[in-house]
């Protein structure tokens, strides 16, 4: 490990010498005048005083080169379509959409919310809005209302695009009417005008003249048009990315424009080993991270084809993906845990009825890796597996192997080292002070936060300090909320979360949220949310209700009947995505003498484990309460 070790102390103690050489992968209007602007900790501007734009990077500077290569190949087995864009085809509809935008008075640093499926004109859509300089905000298609409502009451946008409806498993999502709901409750928040492509998928929208405008109506207006790239500020915002927290309310994740351009071309070498003229394929959404990072802006800042992939990795059949595979000659594939585990499930002949020489690596990410989980997949597919941990604040991986810098060791069940740039450690929580070998503390990166990572929370500069450089009460750390533990080789493992937000099939889920909502049903006077293991997904989580009227408890029927509404309420509130997977009525929650509601030793006993600790507890008739409920089930 010596070579990598020697590269990534040099990104550490000679950052300016580092980053100036990785700068040299994109394209500046006008070059950067200082590599690192750092005078108000823990804010910084990576290339201040840069010009550049991420759109013109991912497409334009490839049109002299690769014009005629493919760029985007969007597949859907939902509609049974495929259709393959150059990337001189890109940057035409790219530059177009961009047009149609600026029509409806978009510009640079204007928001523009999109709430869309996994179709090609959501790509269109992202790298249009970041041509003109404003920053898009993308929410994943089918979140329920209320949750579209505090993005855009928070995000402010100026346009929305969304479509006529998603498909999941061939069932229809209609968008519309969630999106209609939605501005009804952002009020003043919501945009004057919103653009729908219709695909043709649900039943014809209902459209609100004045407001609602129609995609393909809008294209063929403007046919001919094209929109002139915008040069930004390096530090200008690309995008906002709202992820869960410990409050109710998500936390607008604000990306910079040209720290992110740079750390992301960067990753495509020394992190995933791709090559220009080369396909990637991400099995993520461009409602995630993942998406944003690793389907559209880092395989197209690379030169290479990325794969959109609209359906579910056993539709029609269990082969689909090493079908798409085989096709298009993907050379690197990225997916999550959770979607191998399902494909572990099927007969494993669909893994080797495909010709998959051309894959040289599976990359993994989203949650922790498990052991089983890992020789499985890299025996059946002989390709190297690799663990990567990241979060969405970090905008791409902070803990991975880099056998781009020179070939590394796998550990199985850790996903490796520190990658460049991160300056990471692991901390006693209560001291500060880094921990040994082999003892559990907490992943914390010393700052700066290097190229890529998060520059703000959106609007609420001192909630971005409070919320992750709050670890130490003397000094200025990165919390990534994350317990972890290193071995003497340097290898980290992840053991799970120091607060209250879950990990549900790579999805990041805030259990404040989710009680929230739980609580928002009228039979309901108390609720704990916590997040419980699960084989397949990782967590699930589990809901234990306090009801106001105990006599349902004596009535098994009335006592289904409402569980289902009160998922049903989650549903309408968050989304299917944060339903409970159980929710247990009880007569009180156990709670510490100051009140407290002792979740970790609820979520213990939802597992099958010890409680712990319970000197603190006030009335040992709450904990029994959830230990009966769990073993009724």
């Amino acid at each position: 490990m010596t070579g990598y070790q020697a590269f990534y102390q040099q990104s550490i103690d000679d950052p300016d010498t580092f980053w100036t050489r990785e700068a040299e992968r994109i394209h500046w209007h006008k070059p950067f005048d200082k590599v690192l602007e750092y005078d108000k900790p823990p804010f910084r501007e990576w290339f201040a005083g840069g010009l550049t734009n991420l759109c013109y990077n991912a497409v334009d500077r490839h049109l002299e080169e690769r014009g005629d290569q493919a760029a985007l190949v969007y597949v859907s087995t939902e509609t049974d379509s495929e259709i393959s864009y150059t990337y001189r085809q890109l940057h035409e509809e790219v530059s177009r959409f961009a047009a149609i935008m600026q029509a409806q008075g978009v510009g640079k640093g204007d928001r523009v919310l999109i709430y869309m499926p996994m179709i090609a004109e959501a790509v269109f859509a992202m790298l249009a809005t970041v041509r003109l300089g404003a920053i898009h905000s993308v929410v994943f298609g089918g979140f329920a209302s209320a949750s579209l409502a505090t993005r855009i009451e928070d995000a402010a946008p100026k346009l929305l695009i969304t479509a006529d409806g998603g498909l999941r498993g061939g069932k229809v999502i209609a968008y519309k009417p969630l999106v209609d709901e939605a501005l009804s409750l952002a009020g003043a928040a919501a945009p004057k005008k919103v653009i729908l492509v219709n695909r043709g998928v649900a039943e014809a929208p209902m459209m609100k003249p004045g407001r609602d405008l129609d995609y393909g109506a809008l294209r063929e207006q403007h046919l001919n048009d094209r929109a002139d790239v915008e040069w930004v500020e390096s530090g200008h915002p690309s995008y906002i990315l709202y992820t869960s927290g410990t409050t109710g309310k998500p936390k607008g994740v604000q990306r910079d424009t040209g720290g992110y351009a740079v750390a992301l071309a960067s990753s495509m070498e020394y992190i995933y080993g791709g090559r220009p003229g080369e396909t990637f394929f991400s099995t993520s959404d461009i409602g995630w991270v993942v998406g944003h990072s690793y389907i559209v802006y880092a395989p197209l800042l690379c030169g290479m084809s990325t794969l959109v992939y609209e359906g579910l990795p056993v539709r029609p059949d269990p082969g689909i993906w090493w079908q798409l595979v085989e096709k298009h000659r993907v050379t690197v594939m990225f997916s999550a845990p959770t979607a191998i585990r399902v494909l572990k499930k099927q007969d494993p002949s669909w893994l080797h009825k495909y010709d998959l020489s051309s894959l040289r690596a599976l990359f993994l990410a989203g949650e922790p890796l498990d052991e089983p989980t890992a020789s499985w997949i890299g025996g059946e597919l002989n390709v190297p597996v690799l663990d990567n941990y990241w979060q969405t604040e970090t905008g791409w991986p902070m803990l991975t192997l880099c056998n781009g810098v020179g070939p590394q060791t796998v550990k199985i069940g850790s996903p490796g080292l520190p990658v460049y740039g991160f300056n990471v450690k692991l901390l006693n929580e209560s001291t500060g002070e880094e921990v040994p070998a082999g003892e559990k503390g907490v992943i914390a990166v010393i700052p700066p936060l290097p190229p890529g990572c998060m520059s703000t929370v959106w609007g609420q500069d001192e909630r971005f300090v409070n919320t992750y450089f709050s670890l130490l009460p003397d000094r200025l750390v990165y919390s990534s909320f994350d317990w972890g533990v290193r071995d003497e080789n340097g290898y980290f493992t992840i053991l799970g979360r120091t607060d209250d937000v879950i990990n549900v099939a790579g999805h990041r889920l805030g259990t404040r949220e989710i009680e929230e909502a739980v609580s928002g049903h009228s039979a309901i006077a108390e609720v704990a949310v916590v997040g419980v293991n699960d084989t397949l997904k990782g967590q699930v989580p589990q809901a234990f209700a306090v009801l106001k009227d105990p006599s349902v408890l004596q009535d098994p029927e009335r006592r289904a009947a409402l569980e289902k509404e009160v998922i049903a309420k989650v549903a309408s509130q968050l989304g299917a995505i944060a339903n409970p997977a159980r929710v247990y009525f009880v007569n009180q929650l156990p709670k510490t003498r100051s009140g407290k509601v002792l979740r970790r030793s609820i979520q213990a006993l939802a597992e099958g484990r010890d409680p712990g600790d319970l000197t603190t507890l006030d009335d040992p008739t709450g904990l029994e309460q959830v230990r009966d409920a769990v073993l009724q089930k």
